[in-house]
C-alpha cells in the first residue's frame, strides 16, 4: 500500500525536517551517482552536446559570416563562436536541469529514495547542480576549439574559459532546478523553453552586440545573466576586458547562482518534503 506526502515526510528522520549542517561529502556523493549514471549514456549525451552548437556555429559562422565579414572588429566566425560557449553551457546546464529534475521528482521519486539516507535538500540542489556546472563546463568549449579549427587565434586566455563556463554552468542549473520545481506538469516546460530560453539567448550580445538593439532592450540584457557569461568569455579571449569590468561580470554570475540556490533549495523542499 502506497504512503500518503504526509506519511512519508512523517517517517523521514528529523535530520530531513530541518535544514542542518551542510555536508560536503553528501554534495559529492550526489556527484558520485549522476558520474555513475552519466557512464551509461555518455555517448548520447556527447553527441547532442557536441554536435548542435557545432551545427549553430558552422552554418550562422559561414552563413551570415559570408555577407558581414567582420563585426564589433572581429572576424564574425569568432565573434558568433565565443558567444556560443555560453549559450552551448546555458543549454547543456539549464535544459537537463528543468527536464531531468522534473522526472526524477515527480515521476521516478529519486530524491525521496536520495533523501531517505543522510542527504539535505540543500546537498541534493548543489550536487545536482554542481554535476551539470562540470558537464556543461567541458561540453561548453567544444564550439571554441572548433573556432580555432576555423582560425580563432588561440591565447593564454582561454585557459579561463572552462571556469566562466563552470560559474555560468552552474548558475543555469540552478535557475533550471527552480524552474522545475515551480511548474507543475510537463506542457508548462513549452512556456520555459519558448518564453524563457529563446530570448536569454537572442539577447544577450551572442550573434550580435547589444549596443545595435533599442535602449530599453539594451537596459534589459543587463540582468541577462547570459549576457554577462557572454562577455566574460569573449572577455578571456579577445582580452580587452577591464579587471574591474571583468569583477562586475562574475558578481553577477555569482550573485544569481546564489540566488538561485536559495531559490531552488527552498521549492524543492516544499516539493519533496514538505
Amino acid at each position: 500500500m502506497s504512503l500518503t506526502r504526509q506519511q512519508r515526510a512523517d517517517a523521514r528522520p528529523e535530520h530531513h525536517a530541518r535544514p542542518g549542517r551542510f555536508e560536503t561529502d553528501a554534495v559529492l556523493g550526489v556527484v558520485a551517482r549522476e558520474w555513475i549514471l552519466y557512464g551509461r549514456s555518455w555517448r548520447a549525451t556527447t553527441f547532442a552536446a557536441v554536435v548542435e552548437p557545432t551545427l549553430y556555429l558552422l552554418c550562422f559562422g559561414f552563413g551570415m559570416g559570408a555577407l558581414i565579414g567582420t563585426l564589433a572588429g572581429y572576424s564574425y566566425i569568432d565573434f558568433l563562436g565565443t558567444g556560443i560557449v555560453a549559450v552551448s553551457v546555458m543549454f547543456q546546464s539549464m535544459m537537463p536541469a528543468v527536464i531531468n529534475t522534473f522526472i526524477k521528482r515527480r515521476f521516478l521519486h529519486t530524491y525521496e529514495g536520495i533523501l531517505a539516507a543522510p542527504v539535505d535538500v540543500r546537498e541534493l540542489v548543489t550536487g545536482e547542480a554542481l554535476w551539470l556546472a562540470l558537464r556543461s563546463g567541458v561540453y561548453g568549449c567544444v564550439p571554441l576549439l572548433v573556432a580555432i579549427g576555423f582560425g580563432l587565434r588561440p591565447g593564454p586566455g582561454m585557459l579561463l574559459v572552462p571556469f566562466v563556463a563552470f560559474l555560468a554552468g552552474f548558475a543555469f542549473a540552478l535557475f533550471g532546478i527552480w524552474i522545475s520545481a515551480v511548474i507543475t506538469s510537463v506542457r508548462s516546460m513549452d512556456y520555459v523553453f519558448s518564453g524563457l530560453f529563446t530570448p536569454l539567448f537572442l539577447v544577450a550580445g551572442t550573434f550580435f552586440p547589444i549596443t545595435e538593439l533599442p535602449a530599453w532592450v539594451q537596459a534589459a540584457a543587463m540582468a541577462n545573466p547570459l549576457f554577462h557569461a557572454v562577455e566574460l568569455i569573449r572577455g578571456a579571449v579577445f582580452g580587452g576586458l577591464g579587471l574591474g569590468t571583468a569583477l562586475l561580470h562574475v558578481a553577477v554570475l555569482a550573485g544569481f547562482a546564489y540566488l538561485m540556490w536559495n531559490l531552488a533549495a527552498f521549492q524543492m523542499r516544499r516539493r519533496v518534503v514538505d
